[in-house]
Protein backbone atom coordinates (compact mmCIF):
# COMPACT_ATOMS: atom_id res chain seq x y z
CA UNK A 1 0.00 0.00 0.00
CA UNK A 2 2.91 2.36 0.76
CA UNK A 3 4.61 1.55 -2.29
CA UNK A 4 1.36 2.51 -4.38
CA UNK A 5 0.70 5.44 -2.68
CA UNK A 6 4.08 6.79 -3.45
CA UNK A 7 4.28 5.77 -7.15
CA UNK A 8 0.73 7.97 -7.42
CA UNK A 9 2.37 11.03 -6.16
CA UNK A 10 3.90 12.35 -9.11
CA UNK A 11 0.68 12.31 -10.50
CA UNK A 12 -1.06 13.72 -7.66
CA UNK A 13 1.54 17.00 -7.58
CA UNK A 14 1.24 17.64 -11.68
CA UNK A 15 -2.64 17.77 -11.39
CA UNK A 16 -1.92 20.81 -9.32
CA UNK A 17 -0.35 22.40 -11.84
CA UNK A 18 -1.54 24.41 -14.85
CA UNK A 19 -0.98 22.10 -18.64
CA UNK A 20 1.33 24.63 -19.37
CA UNK A 21 3.59 24.35 -16.71
CA UNK A 22 3.76 20.96 -16.39
CA UNK A 23 5.07 21.06 -20.02
CA UNK A 24 7.83 22.49 -18.80
CA UNK A 25 8.52 20.33 -15.99
CA UNK A 26 8.49 17.68 -18.82
CA UNK A 27 10.53 19.60 -20.62
CA UNK A 28 13.23 20.10 -18.20
CA UNK A 29 16.85 21.63 -18.65
CA UNK A 30 16.78 20.43 -22.26
CA UNK A 31 16.80 23.43 -24.88
CA UNK A 32 14.96 22.22 -27.50
CA UNK A 33 12.01 21.20 -25.73
CA UNK A 34 11.82 24.13 -23.70
CA UNK A 35 12.03 26.49 -26.90
CA UNK A 36 8.75 24.21 -27.96
CA UNK A 37 7.59 24.98 -24.56
CA UNK A 38 7.84 28.17 -25.37
CA UNK A 39 6.13 27.72 -28.65
CA UNK A 40 3.10 26.63 -26.45
CA UNK A 41 2.71 29.21 -24.28
CA UNK A 42 2.75 31.51 -26.53
CA UNK A 43 0.10 30.07 -29.14
CA UNK A 44 -1.91 29.49 -25.52
CA UNK A 45 -1.73 33.15 -24.61
CA UNK A 46 0.11 32.55 -21.17
CA UNK A 47 3.62 34.00 -22.52
CA UNK A 48 3.21 37.01 -20.08
CA UNK A 49 2.66 34.95 -16.94
CA UNK A 50 5.67 35.97 -14.78
CA UNK A 51 5.76 32.70 -12.87
CA UNK A 52 5.58 30.77 -16.52
CA UNK A 53 8.73 32.85 -17.55
CA UNK A 54 10.21 32.86 -14.08
CA UNK A 55 10.44 28.57 -14.25
CA UNK A 56 11.48 29.04 -18.11
CA UNK A 57 14.28 30.93 -17.28
CA UNK A 58 16.11 28.96 -14.78
CA UNK A 59 14.96 25.96 -16.60
CA UNK A 60 17.18 27.83 -19.47
CA UNK A 61 19.78 28.53 -16.90
CA UNK A 62 20.15 24.89 -16.10
CA UNK A 63 19.95 24.56 -19.44
CA UNK A 64 23.61 26.59 -20.02
CA UNK A 65 22.07 29.29 -22.80
CA UNK A 66 22.45 32.38 -21.36
CA UNK A 67 21.63 34.10 -24.63
CA UNK A 68 17.94 32.68 -25.02
CA UNK A 69 17.73 33.48 -21.16
CA UNK A 70 18.15 37.08 -22.14
CA UNK A 71 15.96 37.32 -24.59
CA UNK A 72 13.00 36.04 -21.98
CA UNK A 73 13.59 38.43 -19.39
CA UNK A 74 13.13 41.00 -21.56
CA UNK A 75 9.53 39.65 -21.57
CA UNK A 76 9.09 39.43 -17.91
CA UNK A 77 6.39 42.05 -16.79
CA UNK A 78 7.62 42.30 -13.23
CA UNK A 79 10.66 39.99 -12.47
CA UNK A 80 10.66 39.10 -9.02
CA UNK A 81 13.95 38.73 -6.40
CA UNK A 82 14.45 35.37 -6.99
CA UNK A 83 14.97 35.34 -10.78
CA UNK A 84 16.72 38.50 -10.27
CA UNK A 85 19.22 36.61 -8.24
CA UNK A 86 19.39 33.45 -10.12
CA UNK A 87 20.19 35.30 -13.22
CA UNK A 88 22.91 37.99 -11.52
CA UNK A 89 24.19 34.16 -9.89
CA UNK A 90 24.62 32.26 -13.20
CA UNK A 91 26.05 35.00 -15.09
CA UNK A 92 28.60 35.71 -12.84
CA UNK A 93 29.50 31.44 -12.40
CA UNK A 94 29.42 30.94 -16.28
CA UNK A 95 31.58 34.21 -17.31
CA UNK A 96 28.68 36.69 -18.25
CA UNK A 97 29.94 38.94 -15.83
CA UNK A 98 28.34 42.26 -18.09
CA UNK A 99 24.79 40.14 -17.58
CA UNK A 100 25.51 39.73 -14.15
CA UNK A 101 25.65 43.97 -13.84
CA UNK A 102 23.02 44.63 -15.96
CA UNK A 103 20.55 41.73 -13.77
CA UNK A 104 21.99 43.77 -10.82
CA UNK A 105 20.92 47.69 -12.02
CA UNK A 106 17.38 45.58 -13.13
CA UNK A 107 17.50 44.83 -9.00
CA UNK A 108 18.31 48.23 -7.89
CA UNK A 109 16.17 50.14 -10.05
CA UNK A 110 13.45 48.01 -8.93
CA UNK A 111 13.94 48.65 -5.58
CA UNK A 112 14.07 44.82 -4.95
CA UNK A 113 16.47 43.36 -2.15
CA UNK A 114 19.49 41.78 -2.85
CA UNK A 115 20.73 38.50 -0.96
CA UNK A 116 24.39 38.23 0.32
CA UNK A 117 25.07 35.61 -3.44
CA UNK A 118 23.54 38.70 -4.77
CA UNK A 119 26.27 41.02 -3.65
CA UNK A 120 28.91 37.88 -4.13
CA UNK A 121 27.86 37.55 -7.61
CA UNK A 122 27.94 41.05 -8.83
CA UNK A 123 31.04 41.59 -7.00
CA UNK A 124 33.47 38.79 -8.31
CA UNK A 125 31.85 40.18 -11.91
CA UNK A 126 33.32 43.52 -11.21
CA UNK A 127 36.58 41.89 -10.15
CA UNK A 128 36.20 39.95 -13.47
CA UNK A 129 35.86 43.23 -15.50
CA UNK A 130 38.25 45.37 -13.12
CA UNK A 131 35.89 47.67 -12.67
CA UNK A 132 36.78 49.49 -9.59
CA UNK A 133 34.58 52.47 -9.65
CA UNK A 134 31.22 50.41 -9.78
CA UNK A 135 32.24 47.96 -7.12
CA UNK A 136 33.02 50.53 -4.95
CA UNK A 137 28.85 51.51 -5.31
CA UNK A 138 28.36 47.62 -5.29
CA UNK A 139 30.39 47.89 -2.22
CA UNK A 140 28.61 51.01 -0.48
CA UNK A 141 25.55 49.29 -1.17
CA UNK A 142 26.10 45.99 0.59
CA UNK A 143 27.08 48.10 3.50
CA UNK A 144 23.93 50.12 3.15
CA UNK A 145 21.69 46.18 3.16
CA UNK A 146 23.81 45.35 6.47
CA UNK A 147 26.01 42.64 4.84
CA UNK A 148 29.29 44.33 6.01
CA UNK A 149 30.06 41.30 8.48
CA UNK A 150 28.90 38.77 5.79
CA UNK A 151 32.22 36.50 4.91
CA UNK A 152 31.34 35.31 1.65
CA UNK A 153 30.34 39.64 0.55
CA UNK A 154 34.25 40.73 2.72
CA UNK A 155 35.72 37.88 0.91
CA UNK A 156 34.77 38.86 -2.40
CA UNK A 157 35.36 42.23 -2.23
CA UNK A 158 39.13 41.20 -0.87
CA UNK A 159 39.38 39.18 -3.93
CA UNK A 160 37.82 42.34 -5.97
CA UNK A 161 40.55 44.94 -4.54
CA UNK A 162 43.19 42.58 -5.10
CA UNK A 163 42.05 41.89 -8.78
CA UNK A 164 41.81 45.90 -9.36
CA UNK A 165 45.26 46.58 -7.62
CA UNK A 166 43.65 48.74 -4.58
CA UNK A 167 45.77 46.81 -2.04
CA UNK A 168 45.10 48.81 0.73
CA UNK A 169 41.25 48.83 0.43
CA UNK A 170 41.65 44.63 -0.31
CA UNK A 171 43.95 44.99 3.84
CA UNK A 172 41.37 46.81 5.11
CA UNK A 173 38.55 44.61 4.20
CA UNK A 174 40.30 41.35 5.08
CA UNK A 175 41.37 43.43 8.77
CA UNK A 176 38.02 43.63 9.57
CA UNK A 177 36.97 40.54 8.77
CA UNK A 178 35.93 38.93 12.21
CA UNK A 179 36.11 35.30 10.70
CA UNK A 180 38.77 35.15 8.09
CA UNK A 181 38.15 32.35 5.33
CA UNK A 182 40.51 30.29 3.38
CA UNK A 183 39.00 32.31 0.18
CA UNK A 184 40.22 35.57 2.00
CA UNK A 185 43.55 34.57 3.31
CA UNK A 186 43.81 33.12 -0.59
CA UNK A 187 43.01 36.19 -2.14
CA UNK A 188 44.77 38.29 -0.21
CA UNK A 189 48.44 36.16 -0.84
CA UNK A 190 47.11 36.09 -4.52
CA UNK A 191 46.68 39.48 -4.98
CA UNK A 192 49.89 40.53 -3.26
CA UNK A 193 51.93 38.71 -5.33
CA UNK A 194 50.42 39.16 -8.41
CA UNK A 195 50.89 43.24 -7.73
CA UNK A 196 54.57 42.19 -7.67
CA UNK A 197 54.28 42.08 -3.46
CA UNK A 198 55.95 39.12 -3.21
CA UNK A 199 57.52 39.64 0.22
CA UNK A 200 53.91 40.79 2.03
CA UNK A 201 52.20 37.72 0.20
CA UNK A 202 54.71 35.64 2.24
CA UNK A 203 54.05 37.59 5.01
CA UNK A 204 50.30 37.04 5.01
CA UNK A 205 51.21 33.34 4.15
CA UNK A 206 53.28 33.52 7.83
CA UNK A 207 50.40 35.11 9.58
CA UNK A 208 47.91 32.51 9.01
CA UNK A 209 50.37 29.87 10.14
CA UNK A 210 50.84 31.41 13.17
CA UNK A 211 46.68 31.52 13.44
CA UNK A 212 47.09 27.77 12.42
CA UNK A 213 44.87 27.97 9.29
CA UNK A 214 45.03 25.24 7.02
CA UNK A 215 46.31 25.60 3.74
CA UNK A 216 45.16 24.33 1.16
CA UNK A 217 46.29 23.89 -2.64
CA UNK A 218 45.17 27.28 -3.50
CA UNK A 219 47.25 28.97 -0.26
CA UNK A 220 50.20 26.59 -1.72
CA UNK A 221 49.83 28.31 -5.91
CA UNK A 222 50.32 31.91 -4.54
CA UNK A 223 52.92 30.82 -2.08
CA UNK A 224 54.75 28.97 -4.65
CA UNK A 225 54.37 32.25 -7.32
CA UNK A 226 55.49 34.64 -4.60
CA UNK A 227 58.58 32.44 -3.83
CA UNK A 228 59.41 32.13 -7.76
CA UNK A 229 59.65 35.90 -7.88
CA UNK A 230 61.80 36.02 -4.84
CA UNK A 231 63.89 33.22 -5.39
CA UNK A 232 63.21 31.67 -2.27
CA UNK A 233 64.09 28.43 -3.15
CA UNK A 234 63.96 27.23 0.40
CA UNK A 235 60.36 28.22 1.13
CA UNK A 236 59.46 26.97 -1.91
CA UNK A 237 61.05 23.35 -1.10
CA UNK A 238 59.30 23.43 1.91
CA UNK A 239 56.13 24.14 0.45
CA UNK A 240 56.57 20.72 -1.82
CA UNK A 241 57.40 18.63 1.00
CA UNK A 242 54.29 20.31 2.83
CA UNK A 243 52.33 18.82 -0.51
CA UNK A 244 53.98 15.61 -0.61
CA UNK A 245 53.60 15.03 3.69
CA UNK A 246 50.21 16.08 3.51
CA UNK A 247 48.72 14.10 0.82
CA UNK A 248 47.64 16.92 -1.83
CA UNK A 249 46.82 15.78 -5.44
CA UNK A 250 49.50 17.02 -7.24
CA UNK A 251 47.20 18.69 -9.56
CA UNK A 252 47.75 20.61 -13.21
CA UNK A 253 47.67 24.10 -11.44
CA UNK A 254 49.78 23.12 -8.35
CA UNK A 255 52.53 21.17 -10.72
CA UNK A 256 52.88 23.61 -13.16
CA UNK A 257 53.29 26.38 -10.52
CA UNK A 258 56.34 23.87 -8.53
CA UNK A 259 57.87 23.80 -12.10
CA UNK A 260 57.49 27.66 -12.41
CA UNK A 261 58.83 28.23 -8.75
CA UNK A 262 62.42 25.45 -9.29
CA UNK A 263 62.95 27.31 -12.80
CA UNK A 264 62.89 30.58 -11.21
CA UNK A 265 65.26 29.19 -8.72
CA UNK A 266 67.78 27.63 -11.40
CA UNK A 267 66.53 24.23 -9.79
CA UNK A 268 65.83 22.82 -13.34
CA UNK A 269 66.53 18.96 -12.16
CA UNK A 270 63.97 19.42 -9.58
CA UNK A 271 61.57 20.95 -11.99
CA UNK A 272 61.86 17.81 -14.41
CA UNK A 273 61.11 15.61 -10.92
CA UNK A 274 58.05 17.31 -10.51
CA UNK A 275 56.93 17.57 -14.00
CA UNK A 276 57.38 13.91 -14.26
CA UNK A 277 55.38 12.86 -10.61
CA UNK A 278 52.38 14.56 -12.54
CA UNK A 279 49.90 12.20 -13.51
CA UNK A 280 47.86 14.57 -15.44
CA UNK A 281 49.58 17.39 -18.10
CA UNK A 282 48.31 19.72 -20.05
CA UNK A 283 49.57 22.48 -22.27
CA UNK A 284 50.36 24.99 -19.49
CA UNK A 285 52.24 21.97 -17.92
CA UNK A 286 54.41 21.25 -20.88
CA UNK A 287 55.25 24.81 -21.61
CA UNK A 288 56.05 25.12 -17.93
CA UNK A 289 58.47 23.03 -17.79
CA UNK A 290 60.34 23.74 -22.17
CA UNK A 291 60.24 27.22 -20.38
CA UNK A 292 62.20 26.19 -17.12
CA UNK A 293 64.84 24.44 -19.72
CA UNK A 294 65.19 27.45 -22.54
CA UNK A 295 65.23 30.20 -19.56
CA UNK A 296 67.95 28.09 -17.69
CA UNK A 297 70.46 27.45 -20.59
CA UNK A 298 68.93 24.09 -21.72
CA UNK A 299 68.29 24.74 -25.04
CA UNK A 300 68.85 21.35 -26.41
CA UNK A 301 66.97 19.53 -23.65
CA UNK A 302 64.32 22.44 -24.20
CA UNK A 303 63.69 21.65 -27.94
CA UNK A 304 63.72 17.44 -26.88
CA UNK A 305 61.11 17.73 -24.69
CA UNK A 306 59.18 19.99 -27.79
CA UNK A 307 59.64 17.36 -29.47
CA UNK A 308 58.09 15.00 -27.19
CA UNK A 309 55.15 17.12 -26.57
CA UNK A 310 54.80 17.42 -30.47
CA UNK A 311 54.54 13.64 -30.63
CA UNK A 312 52.82 12.46 -27.82
CA UNK A 313 51.50 15.36 -25.50
CA UNK A 314 49.29 17.96 -26.08
CA UNK A 315 48.90 20.53 -29.22
CA UNK A 316 51.36 22.90 -28.52
CA UNK A 317 49.58 26.91 -28.42
CA UNK A 318 51.23 30.19 -29.05
CA UNK A 319 52.58 30.39 -25.60
CA UNK A 320 54.53 26.85 -26.39
CA UNK A 321 55.97 28.74 -28.82
CA UNK A 322 57.19 31.79 -26.83
CA UNK A 323 58.54 29.47 -24.83
CA UNK A 324 60.47 27.00 -27.77
CA UNK A 325 61.99 30.57 -29.78
CA UNK A 326 63.01 32.04 -26.04
CA UNK A 327 64.99 28.47 -25.91
CA UNK A 328 66.58 28.67 -29.04
CA UNK A 329 67.32 32.87 -28.52
CA UNK A 330 68.93 32.40 -25.40
CA UNK A 331 70.97 28.58 -26.53
CA UNK A 332 72.08 29.82 -30.08
CA UNK A 333 69.43 27.48 -32.14
CA UNK A 334 68.93 29.38 -34.76
CA UNK A 335 68.15 26.66 -37.37
CA UNK A 336 65.74 25.12 -34.77
CA UNK A 337 64.27 28.30 -34.13
CA UNK A 338 63.53 29.37 -38.06
CA UNK A 339 62.15 25.58 -38.19
CA UNK A 340 60.05 26.47 -35.29
CA UNK A 341 58.50 29.88 -36.36
CA UNK A 342 57.95 28.28 -39.88
CA UNK A 343 55.75 25.10 -37.85
CA UNK A 344 53.87 27.75 -35.96
CA UNK A 345 51.97 28.97 -39.19
CA UNK A 346 52.03 26.33 -41.33
CA UNK A 347 51.61 23.05 -38.95
CA UNK A 348 49.75 24.42 -36.40
CA UNK A 349 47.62 27.69 -37.67
CA UNK A 350 48.76 29.87 -35.43
CA UNK A 351 49.51 33.52 -36.10
CA UNK A 352 52.64 34.87 -34.35
CA UNK A 353 51.91 37.91 -32.46
CA UNK A 354 54.27 40.41 -31.33
CA UNK A 355 56.34 38.30 -28.59
CA UNK A 356 56.75 35.99 -31.38
CA UNK A 357 58.42 38.72 -33.43
CA UNK A 358 60.73 39.78 -30.44
CA UNK A 359 62.20 36.64 -29.73
CA UNK A 360 63.22 35.81 -33.94
CA UNK A 361 64.53 39.26 -33.48
CA UNK A 362 66.48 38.64 -30.15
CA UNK A 363 67.68 34.75 -31.30
CA UNK A 364 68.66 36.53 -34.82
CA UNK A 365 70.55 39.35 -32.64
CA UNK A 366 72.32 37.23 -30.34
CA UNK A 367 73.65 35.23 -33.01
CA UNK A 368 75.29 38.32 -34.92
CA UNK A 369 72.60 38.13 -38.13
CA UNK A 370 71.58 41.65 -37.40
CA UNK A 371 71.08 42.16 -41.26
CA UNK A 372 68.30 39.30 -41.53
CA UNK A 373 67.05 40.89 -37.97
CA UNK A 374 66.70 44.31 -39.49
CA UNK A 375 65.00 42.93 -42.61
CA UNK A 376 62.71 40.37 -40.72
CA UNK A 377 61.22 43.32 -38.98
CA UNK A 378 60.89 45.12 -41.95
CA UNK A 379 59.55 42.75 -44.06
CA UNK A 380 58.10 39.78 -42.15
CA UNK A 381 55.83 41.63 -39.75
CA UNK A 382 52.43 42.61 -41.02
CA UNK A 383 51.31 46.20 -40.65
CA UNK A 384 52.88 49.47 -41.44
CA UNK A 385 55.16 49.95 -37.89
CA UNK A 386 56.36 47.03 -36.10
CA UNK A 387 55.51 47.16 -32.02
CA UNK A 388 57.98 49.10 -30.11
CA UNK A 389 58.95 46.28 -28.41
CA UNK A 390 60.37 44.35 -31.55
CA UNK A 391 62.75 47.39 -32.40
CA UNK A 392 63.81 47.38 -28.54
CA UNK A 393 65.12 43.79 -29.50
CA UNK A 394 66.09 44.90 -32.29
CA UNK A 395 68.04 47.88 -30.46
CA UNK A 396 69.89 45.40 -27.80
CA UNK A 397 71.09 43.66 -30.56
CA UNK A 398 72.93 46.17 -31.98
CA UNK A 399 74.21 47.22 -28.66
CA UNK A 400 75.62 44.00 -27.91
CA UNK A 401 77.75 43.47 -31.47
CA UNK A 402 78.25 47.13 -31.38
CA UNK A 403 76.07 48.72 -34.97
CA UNK A 404 76.60 51.91 -33.95
CA UNK A 405 75.06 53.44 -37.12
CA UNK A 406 71.73 50.37 -37.07
CA UNK A 407 71.36 51.77 -33.38
CA UNK A 408 70.84 54.86 -34.44
CA UNK A 409 68.14 53.95 -36.87
CA UNK A 410 66.23 51.31 -34.66
CA UNK A 411 66.22 53.86 -31.59
CA UNK A 412 64.52 56.75 -33.75
CA UNK A 413 62.05 54.60 -34.63
CA UNK A 414 61.03 53.76 -30.92
CA UNK A 415 61.64 57.06 -29.84
CA UNK A 416 58.88 57.83 -32.35
CA UNK A 417 56.38 55.37 -30.97
CA UNK A 418 57.43 55.52 -27.50
CA UNK A 419 58.85 59.02 -26.23
CA UNK A 420 58.05 58.80 -22.54
CA UNK A 421 59.69 55.14 -22.14
CA UNK A 422 63.18 56.29 -20.05
CA UNK A 423 64.67 52.25 -21.42
CA UNK A 424 64.91 53.45 -24.82
CA UNK A 425 66.88 56.46 -24.12
CA UNK A 426 69.29 54.70 -21.98
CA UNK A 427 70.12 52.11 -24.54
CA UNK A 428 70.14 54.75 -27.20
CA UNK A 429 73.14 56.56 -24.75
CA UNK A 430 74.93 53.41 -24.05
CA UNK A 431 75.41 53.10 -27.86
CA UNK A 432 76.57 56.51 -28.24
CA UNK A 433 79.41 55.70 -25.37
CA UNK A 434 80.15 52.59 -26.90
CA UNK A 435 81.12 54.79 -29.80
CA UNK A 436 83.20 57.53 -27.80
CA UNK A 437 80.33 59.98 -28.47
CA UNK A 438 80.41 61.60 -25.39
CA UNK A 439 78.61 64.61 -26.55
CA UNK A 440 75.71 62.44 -28.20
CA UNK A 441 75.60 61.35 -24.30
CA UNK A 442 75.09 64.58 -22.60
CA UNK A 443 72.42 65.15 -24.95
CA UNK A 444 70.46 62.36 -24.24
CA UNK A 445 70.89 62.42 -20.31
CA UNK A 446 69.84 65.86 -20.92
CA UNK A 447 66.77 65.22 -22.85
CA UNK A 448 65.66 62.43 -19.98
CA UNK A 449 66.05 65.56 -17.59
CA UNK A 450 64.17 67.81 -19.14
CA UNK A 451 61.11 64.95 -19.45
CA UNK A 452 61.70 63.78 -16.01
CA UNK A 453 62.48 60.30 -17.00
CA UNK A 454 64.01 58.07 -14.71
CA UNK A 455 65.35 54.25 -15.67
CA UNK A 456 63.73 51.68 -12.68
CA UNK A 457 66.36 50.95 -10.91
CA UNK A 458 66.89 47.12 -10.95
CA UNK A 459 67.35 44.63 -8.03
CA UNK A 460 68.61 41.15 -7.21
CA UNK A 461 67.81 38.74 -4.54
CA UNK A 462 69.95 35.61 -2.65
CA UNK A 463 69.02 33.28 -0.32
CA UNK A 464 70.88 32.71 2.94
CA UNK A 465 70.33 30.36 5.66
CA UNK A 466 67.04 30.32 4.66
CA UNK A 467 65.99 34.13 5.00
CA UNK A 468 65.97 36.41 1.42
CA UNK A 469 68.05 39.56 0.87
CA UNK A 470 67.13 41.93 -1.36
CA UNK A 471 69.39 44.63 -2.75
CA UNK A 472 69.11 47.43 -5.64
CA UNK A 473 71.97 48.93 -7.28
CA UNK A 474 74.43 50.36 -5.36
CA UNK A 475 72.96 49.35 -2.10
CA UNK A 476 74.79 50.61 1.08
CA UNK A 477 71.70 49.53 3.15
CA UNK A 478 72.80 46.41 4.14
CA UNK A 479 74.62 45.94 7.68
CA UNK A 480 77.28 44.42 6.58
CA UNK A 481 77.56 46.65 3.46
CA UNK A 482 81.65 46.98 4.60
CA UNK A 483 82.31 43.34 4.55
CA UNK A 484 80.12 43.36 1.20
CA UNK A 485 82.78 46.27 -0.26
CA UNK A 486 85.72 44.84 1.04
CA UNK A 487 84.95 41.64 -0.66
CA UNK A 488 84.11 42.96 -3.82
CA UNK A 489 86.84 45.24 -3.92
CA UNK A 490 89.49 42.70 -3.22
CA UNK A 491 87.48 40.71 -6.19
CA UNK A 492 87.46 43.20 -8.39
CA UNK A 493 91.58 44.01 -7.55
CA UNK A 494 92.16 40.08 -8.61
CA UNK A 495 90.43 40.22 -11.86
CA UNK A 496 92.46 43.30 -12.76
CA UNK A 497 95.47 41.24 -12.17
CA UNK A 498 93.89 38.89 -14.87
CA UNK A 499 94.02 41.38 -17.21
CA UNK A 500 89.95 42.26 -16.66
CA UNK A 501 89.08 46.57 -17.58
CA UNK A 502 85.67 47.09 -16.51
CA UNK A 503 83.28 47.98 -19.25
CA UNK A 504 81.51 50.86 -18.48
CA UNK A 505 79.50 51.89 -21.47
CA UNK A 506 76.40 50.63 -19.86
CA UNK A 507 75.61 53.30 -16.79
CA UNK A 508 75.65 56.03 -19.47
CA UNK A 509 78.63 57.05 -17.64
CA UNK A 510 77.14 58.34 -14.35
CA UNK A 511 79.82 56.72 -12.21
CA UNK A 512 83.36 56.74 -12.11
CA UNK A 513 86.70 54.72 -11.66
CA UNK A 514 86.13 52.06 -8.02
CA UNK A 515 82.46 53.64 -8.14
CA UNK A 516 81.79 52.17 -11.44
CA UNK A 517 83.39 48.88 -10.63
CA UNK A 518 81.36 48.39 -7.88
CA UNK A 519 78.15 49.52 -9.45
CA UNK A 520 78.66 47.13 -12.39
CA UNK A 521 78.14 44.15 -9.83
CA UNK A 522 74.98 45.17 -11.01
CA UNK A 523 73.87 44.28 -7.30
CA UNK A 524 75.51 43.23 -3.90
CA UNK A 525 73.99 40.26 -3.82
CA UNK A 526 76.51 37.43 -5.24
CA UNK A 527 79.28 39.07 -2.75
CA UNK A 528 77.19 39.33 0.17
CA UNK A 529 75.96 35.44 -0.43
CA UNK A 530 80.07 34.92 -0.95
CA UNK A 531 80.90 36.46 2.49
CA UNK A 532 77.90 34.68 4.45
Amino acid sequence: METEESHLQPCRSTRLHSPAYVALLRAGPRLRPLQQAHAHLVVAGAHRTRSLLTKLITLTLSAGSMSYARELFLTVPEPDPFLLNSLITFSSKTGFPNDALFFYCRMVVSNLPPSNYSFTSVIKSCADLSVLSIGRCVHAQALAHGYCSDCFVQSALVAFYCKCGDLVTAREVFDQMPVKSIVAWNSLISGYEQNGYAKEALEVFDAMRCLSMEPDSATFVGVLSACAQLGDLGLGSWIHECVVRNGYELNVVLGTSLINMYARCGDVDKAREVFDSMKEKNVIAWTAMVSAYGTNGHGGSAMELFRQMKAYGPRPNKVTFVAVLTACAHAGLVHEGRQAFWSMKEDYALEPKTEHYVCMVDMLGRAGLLSEAYSFVRDSIPGNLPPPAVWTAMLGACKMHKDLDLGVRVAEHLLETEPDNPGHYVMLSNIYALAGMTDRVQLIRNLMIHRGLKKQVGYSTIEVDGRTYMFSMGDKCHPETGQIYEFLDELMSKCREKGYTAVGDSLMHELEGEERDHALSVTNAVPFGAVS
